[in-house]
């Protein structure tokens, strides 16, 4: 009679446990390398609001920010080793995954956001969060972070006044030939140091957004800023296939509706947040911002173009001509 006994009670045990496992919520870790007042990090806090009003007790959102996690270096590791579900990782950090992703660093693609926006919506910009399928990457969407400009300490007025200079870039040959077409040298370094690379002379410039800028205090370090537009600094939400698909299609299906109003506040916030830096350095009055003439923007935009076509056979042309139109309004 004992191991009858014995035999039942451990079924229960193991119902019970088998039933507990069940209620627990899926935790989603969203790893990423900035602060929480950025525009990436308030879409991922969106994005764990929601998900959490949206799907109590099914979901559970874990937000490491600013490296707490993993480095810029080691994200993209962690995600696809499983220990975390998602990134937002710099559209530029793409190029070793797929070759097509460069269309977003080449110079002077886009007129500005609104051009970028048209294409990130468009059934190529789209399919491009796809094209990495094959490598287990899924993307979700796109996070602006905004419109790069130039800076140093020396008026950039000309693609002349850049000649011998170092700037500072991400990882990636597209920004280094960048600045190859005007004589200077891009230099890829991680963000965290630029600031004492700055100030010690290590590089003498660099490109980033204004919510960048300002919030790395690099205008405590560069005398001037020359509003050239010539980038797009975004990034792309993304998960691994494995751990997408492999959800519940109920719970897939309304965290595929979160991503798209995380990702819309997200990119109000870098609209936001970009022009209220901008008035921020201004306010602080140790850095002048240079405004372009139609003639001086053209005359950088003609001297960095051929810069597209040393990428144009991986990139694929019929991608780069689409992009391009992207800047003609319907």
């Amino acid at each position: 009679m004992l191991k009858p006994l014995r035999n039942a009670l451990a079924f229960t045990l193991a119902f019970t446990t088998l039933g507990t496992a069940a209620a627990d919520p899926i935790v989603i870790k969203f790893s990423h390398v900035v602060a929480e007042q950025t525009p990436k990090g308030q879409g991922a806090l969106m994005f764990k609001k929601l998900a959490e009003e949206r799907l109590p007790g099914k979901v559970k959102v874990e937000v490491y920010p600013n490296s707490t996690l993993f480095g810029d270096d080691k994200e993209m590791e962690g995600l696809l080793l499983g220990d975390v579900q998602i990134i937002a990782r710099s559209l530029a950090k793409f190029e070793q995954y797929t070759r097509k992703v460069q269309l977003f660093d080449l110079p002077f693609l886009f007129d500005d956001i609104a051009a970028v926006e048209r294409f990130q919506q468009s059934p190529q910009g789209q399919q491009l969060l796809k094209s990495m399928e094959s490598k287990n990457i899924t993307g979700l969407a796109y996070w602006h972070n905004g419109m790069k400009q130039l800076s140093a300490n020396k008026p950039l007025r000309m693609p002349n006044d850049a000649r011998r200079l170092v700037f500072r870039v991400q990882t990636s040959a597209v920004l280094e030939e960048q600045f190859k077409a005007v004589g200077a040298t891009g230099q890829p370094m991680i963000f965290s140091v630029v600031y004492q690379a700055l100030r010690a002379g290590v590089v003498n410039g660099a490109e980033n957004t204004y919510s960048n800028f300002y919030n790395q205090k690099l205008h405590e370090v560069q005398k001037y800023v020359t509003e050239t537009d010539h980038g797009i600094l975004d990034y792309m939400l993304i998960t691994t296939s494995d751990f997408w698909n492999g959800l519940p299609p109920d719970i897939r299906a309304e965290l595929d509706k979160i991503v798209v109003e995380a990702t819309a506040h997200a990119n109000k916030e870098a609209q936001r947040l970009n022009q209220h830096d901008k008035e921020m350095v201004l306010a602080a009055k140790t850095t002048e911002i240079i405004a372009l003439t139609a003639d001086e923007r053209n005359a950088w935009r003609d001297q960095m173009k051929p810069v597209w076509a040393k990428f144009e056979k991986d990139i694929g042309p019929d991608l780069i001509k689409a992009a391009e139109a992207s800047n003609k309004t319907q």
